[in-house]
């Protein structure tokens, strides 16, 4: 019986303030557990987009590529594998924020640039303190460690991610590798109903659906749920 195709690397985009270590608890696990290459990217917070495409830029040297990213990590996969279609081997697309270039409405957006706004106000520590005291204990240990490592620079980083214009619905329609959404029901940050828009735009999608409880007890669901199908046989989830 033949081999099924598989990517040559995978690389893992976090999302906004996030870092590279969120990125590899998130889809590393799945990876190892597939015997997959796998690559989590750092964002330069100085230039956050361009930084994320040059390492896929890179990383299709070696061969196809399985773009995974979270939340505006997910936005650059998509837009990268629709425009580099002869490098990408499909997308796993976790909490996708947003439809299209208006985010006035967008509570990704509008989050970042408000804490954008109270970093250069208040300063980094009397930020943190409040994200901490106001977020799940998960998120708020994951934040605290890639807001430090990224300052002096966060506050540019979450303006860039603020104005950032997330895929087009045109897009998503021309994204004709194999993808996976995967979304938490109960995530007001990344709302369902966006989530499944994208799956219903993309020609090769399935939508997977976790909670935010899921996610904090284990991130590497993200990866498992997300390579359910596209490595050639599944991980488990533990």
């Amino acid at each position: 019986m033949p081999d099924l195709p598989r990517p040559a690397l995978v690389v893992a985009l976090p999302g906004t303030g996030s870092d590279a270590d969120f990125a590899r608890r998130a889809f590393g696990p799945a990876c190892a557990a597939l015997d997959l290459p796998f690559l989590a990217v750092e964002p330069d917070p100085r230039a956050v987009v361009d930084s994320c495409r040059a390492a896929l830029d890179t990383a299709a040297r070696s061969g196809p590529v399985l773009a995974a990213g979270i939340s505006l990590g997910a936005a650059i996969a998509v837009e990268w594998a629709r425009a580099r279609t002869d490098s990408a081997f499909g997308v796993i697309a976790a909490l996708p924020a947003w439809t299209g270039s208006d985010t006035a409405e967008c509570p990704a957006a509008i989050s970042a640039a408000t804490t954008a706004a109270q970093l250069r106000a208040d300063g980094l520590d009397a930020v943190v303190e409040r994200m901490t005291g106001s977020s799940p204990a998960w998120l708020g240990a994951a934040l605290s460690q890639s807001w430090a490592a990224q300052w002096p620079h966060l506050p540019d980083a979450l303006d860039e991610a603020a104005t950032y214009s997330w895929p087009a619905p045109e897009t998503l329609a021309a994204l004709h590798v194999p993808a996976t959404i995967v979304t938490a029901v109960d995530d007001p940050v990344h709302p369902l109903p966006v989530a499944e828009q994208w799956a219903a735009l993309i020609p090769r999608a399935e939508l997977h659906r976790i909670t935010l409880a899921e996610l904090g007890a284990d991130p590497a669901i993200l990866g498992c749920r997300g390579l359910s199908r596209l490595a050639g046989r599944q991980a488990t989830h533990r």
